[in-house]
């Protein structure tokens, strides 16, 4: 007996490619086994035979068959699941991933479904890498496929990853159950065992069992239901395409639908809770128009017959891009005429794009490994707004554009931004990628791109490269050499439609009359972190040229500074306009410093137009007394972008101490003179930000003095504003958030409004649909009395529009009695009032309360690790909850209160939290 364990040890260690012992700090187990069953092939004897994180190469998922088995009253679940994998090496070893699955049973047989073997299969599980290894007596040949067999079982998961438990309630108070799935980045392992990589493509057969009041959703569309004995149903959905696991998806719901049919024939359904389905039709619009643009912009078919659309009430992240079937927060799917405003419906329709894009980028291309998730986030955030703006141009979606590239050029100038592209190992490294690097700036650089290609080109790159690697993985080499058109020596050997990378100077793109090679270009963008500040000094015909890397967390006059600038160089395509021209002008700036020619005769130049590029500008010298001129005398001789571009850059080179606040004040005062709403809102909230930060630290003659000058400076601008819905978009979006701001500041005429609408409100008992734009501020100043505030508390929980319930939410954390603000924050933390799934944002609100900032950072640290359990750490909710929160402080004692608590939480986080505290000294 003991020389038949030892071969069987050495048959591990001979046939095992790549087998490592395991560290001995990684907890090794044993899987139960049935009583009756054969015992497990010596399993004591046996070590856990892979150490990596990532599992081994040489066994290849090829399809899975999935048996599920729900029970949504005893919130457990069963299941099997067979999978044919070949084999590229010799092995004894099977290892894949599972997470909290308990496995009854694992067998492995041949190509002809025979057992290998009548005994039941050691099952060894490595917890800290959510692994399991399963041990075969016989060799399994390099070359030959076979079929891994395992049966399980599990309770729903806690929280909003895996295969967990949601509820929502009926009009009538009635608590309704269902379960959903969402498995991106890590959690499909946590539903079935599984190969949990991106680029173990396989096909999936999926068969559901459910009680008949159910239905049940999966990627593909049902084949056959059969009924099963104790009336159960199993529903058998077609095979899928091959696809990553992390986009298999189930449903089980009670759930009513409304389909339509697109162009070329993909059925498309929305789903929501039955209450809730007339907020579908708006979605279904959406998603029809969105998928036939995409079919047509991509130039390739939606591979699928059918595509879901469905409305999770307890949903983390705003949507997930399941393919065949888009699981959604509500908010970002359903929209109700009476309460969604029109940014509501800007949201439901930008993230709608947003998924679908990602069934080509993300679903038919998927990146190799997580590193790389920008080629999925970045991508699809970019394509909602080529697809909104032509679907939806009514919509104005090029307008909040900037604000995506803002949003990334705030956190990329923090010395605690990383690359694009980075390192990610384990799971919480992995989530901690689904950040605003991958998404915003992923969206900026692509814009750049695009422009810096024109386009035609970057269209028909794109197109190229989802050819390329459709239904596989690719990486960022890949894009670039698709948008360059360059291949491999085999392909251009073979005369497919490409040249090969030796010949690419010979066919590069021309810019500005230079040759490019656009993998360097990218690189500089790609691979290191920071966003590069151009420099620009007049010198007479010439503009003289210096690049640095921008940071707000450090001045140009401190020691560490110039430590922190070396090594850094991009590549910047430069763009510019002169008043002596209406030429859009292009320079590739590939060096320290640099010059243009630009003539004697223009009197001002304006770098970055229309902020294609993704840089920040500084004008030296008089520089920006110059631009204060224009747009004082001429403001409208630029664009409204460039107008925008320009607010937003001066008052960032204030943050960073490269330029004085006077100048960047200068710089606004022809705000009494814009028409246009995205300046004008750009200029404003720079001022809503210094007061919001004075009111917080209690000046309260400073804050009355600047509230006083904000309301002068836009009196114009508020008393022209109408209490409706009436308008365009822009209009709108100015009014509402016009209005805001000037009952915030207490302006009378403001605050006497929306009290004597928020008492007509009252007096029909909430029945009365409020002007959607303007609702929140209603419902604001109706909140800062105790019937006001308990009012909209008692509409919060029994409203079936989640757009009305944002709003009230927002309302209710305006209040200025701290004894409610607490109360807020506990009900979000019970999870039953307020969902658990809204938690994080409660916390922002609270904090962004004047009188509630210190008590939202108190309640992080007294609530840590339960808010880690709910949430999961390295999830953009935690971030979001460390971000907000201390992003409300302002002095060098909230500085090191702030560092002391937070090196404790760095004992055990594997992330460096980007801290933004604004110090007034």
């Amino acid at each position: 007996m003991a020389s038949i364990k030892l071969l069987e040890l050495l048959l591990c260690s001979f046939f095992l490619v790549g087998c490592h012992s395991s560290q001995s700090s990684q907890q090794v187990s044993s899987a139960p086994h049935p009583k009756g069953e054969p015992s497990p092939l010596g399993e004591d004897n046996l070590s856990f035979p892979w150490s990596r994180l990532r599992l081994p190469r040489y066994i290849i998922p090829l399809h899975y068959h999935l048996v599920l088995q729900p029970n949504l009253t005893t919130l457990r679940f069963t299941g099997s699941v067979q999978i044919q994998i070949d084999v590229q090496n010799n092995s004894n070893w099977v290892v894949l991933h599972s997470k909290d699955l308990q496995i009854s049973k694992a067998t492995i047989l041949d190509h002809n479904f025979a057992h290998l073997t009548d005994q039941v299969l050691p099952v060894l599980h490595n917890p800290s890498h959510e692994q399991i290894g399963i041990f075969s007596p016989r060799v399994l040949s390099s070359g030959q496929k076979y079929f891994l067999y395992i049966e399980f079982g599990a309770e729903f998961a806690e929280g909003f990853y895996g295969f967990y438990k949601s509820t929502y309630k009926t009009s009538k108070g009635e608590t309704r159950t269902l379960a959903s799935t969402h498995f991106e980045p890590t959690s499909a392992r946590m539903a079935f065992p599984c190969f949990d990589e991106p680029s173990f493509k396989a096909n999936f057969s999926i068969q559901i069992r459910r009680s008949p009041q159910y239905i049940s959703l999966s990627n593909m569309p049902i084949v056959k239901t059969v009924e099963l004995h104790g009336g159960l149903l199993e529903d058998h959905f077609a095979p899928s395409v091959k696809m990553s696991t992390y986009l298999v998806a189930f449903v089980i719901c009670d759930f009513k639908s409304v389909t339509a049919t697109t162009a070329s024939g993909i059925k498309v359904s929305i789903y929501a809770a039955p209450e809730k389905w007339e907020q579908t039709h708006y979605a279904l619009e959406v998603a029809v128009k969105m998928l036939d643009f995409y079919e047509e912009y991509f130039n390739i078919p939606y591979p699928l017959p059918k595509q879901d659309l469905i409305a999770i009430p307890d949903f983390q992240s705003g949507a997930m891009e399941n393919w065949g079937l888009t699981t959604y927060r509500e908010t970002s799917l359903l929209y109700d005429p009476l309460t969604s405003s029109v940014s509501d419906k800007l949201w439901v329709t930008m993230v709608i794009g947003h998924e679908l894009a990602h069934q080509w980028f993300g679903n038919l291309v998927t990146m190799k490994w997580w590193n790389d998730i920008w080629l999925n986030e970045g991508f699809a955030r970019y394509m909602e707004y080529i697809s909104v703006e032509a679907t939806y141009p009514n919509l104005k979606v090029e307008e909040y554009l900037l604000h995506t590239c803002f949003a990334a050029i705030g956190h990329d100038s923090l010395n605690s931004s990383r690359p694009i592209s980075s390192p990610a190992e384990n799971p919480t490294q992995i989530k901690e990628m689904f950040d605003t690097v991958s998404y915003d700036k992923g969206a900026c650089v692509l814009h750049m791109l695009r422009h810096f290609l024109t386009d035609e080109v970057f269209q028909s790159g794109i197109v190229r490269y989802l050819r390329k690697y459709s239904f596989g993985n690719a990486q960022n080499q890949d894009l670039w050499d698709s948008l360059a058109n360059t291949c491999s020596e085999e392909e251009f050997i073979s005369g497919k439609h490409c040249y090969n990378r030796d010949q690419s100077n010979k066919n590069a793109y021309l810019f500005a009359g230079e040759h490019l090679d656009l993998t360097a270009i990218m690189n500089t963008w790609t691979l290191q972190k920071g966003i590069p500040l151009v420099t620009v000094t007049r010198k007479g015909p010439l503009l003289l040229l210096r690049q640095h890397r921008f940071l707000k967390t450090v001045l140009p006059s401190d020691p560490q500074w110039s430590s922190l600038q070396q090594g850094f160089l991009w590549h910047i395509p430069l763009t510019y306009r002169t008043d002596a021209s209406s030429i859009i002008h292009r320079h590739l700036m590939t060096s320290t410093s640099d010059s243009i020619h630009i003539g004697e005769e223009a009197s001002w130049v304006k770098i970055n137009s229309d902020m294609t590029g993704y840089y920040v500008v500084h004008y030296e010298d008089d520089g920006w007394d110059v631009m204060a001129k224009l747009m004082r005398e001429n403001h409208t001789a630029l664009s409204y972008k460039d107008r925008t571009h320009l607010i937003h850059n001066a008052f960032q080179l204030v943050s960073a101490g490269h330029l004085s606040l006077n100048k960047a004040m200068d710089l606004i005062g022809y705000l009494q003179l814009e028409k246009h709403t995205v300046p004008l809102l750009e200029g404003l909230g720079y001022l809503e930000a210094f007061y919001n930060l004075i009111e917080k630290i209690d000046e309260l003659e400073l804050t009355k003095d600047l509230g006083r000058y904000i309301l002068y400076f836009f009196r114009a601008v508020i008393d022209q504003q109408t209490w409706s819905d009436s308008g365009s978009v822009s209009e709108r979006r100015l009014r509402s958030e016009v209005l805001s701001l000037a009952c915030h500041l207490d302006y009378p005429p403001c605050l006497e409004r929306a009290n004597q609408h928020f008492q007509e409100w009252l007096q029909s008992n909430g029945t009365l649909n409020l002007p959607t734009d303007v609702a929140e501020t209603v419902y604001s100043v109706g909140a800062q009395h105790d019937h006001g505030w308990n009012s909209l508390l008692d509409t919060y929980k029994i409203s079936l529009s989640e757009a009305q319930k944002n709003k009230i939410l927002q309302a209710l954390t305006s209040s200025r009695d701290t004894g409610k603000l607490l109360r807020l924050l506990q009900l979000g933390l019970e999870g039953k009032v307020i969902r658990s799934q809204d938690l994080s944002s409660l916390i922002l609100m609270v904090a962004r309360n004047p009188k509630g900032h210190y008590l939202a950072w108190n309640f992080v640290k007294k609530n840590w690790d339960e808010l880690v359990e709910k949430l999961q750490l390295g999830s953009f909710c935690i971030r979001h909850i460390l971000i907000g929160t201390t992003g409300q402080f302002s002095s060098p004692d909230d500085l090191t209160e702030v560092n002391l608590q937070m090196s404790s939480y760095y004992q055990f986080m594997n992330v460096y939290y980007t801290i933004s505290i604004v110090i007034i000294w």
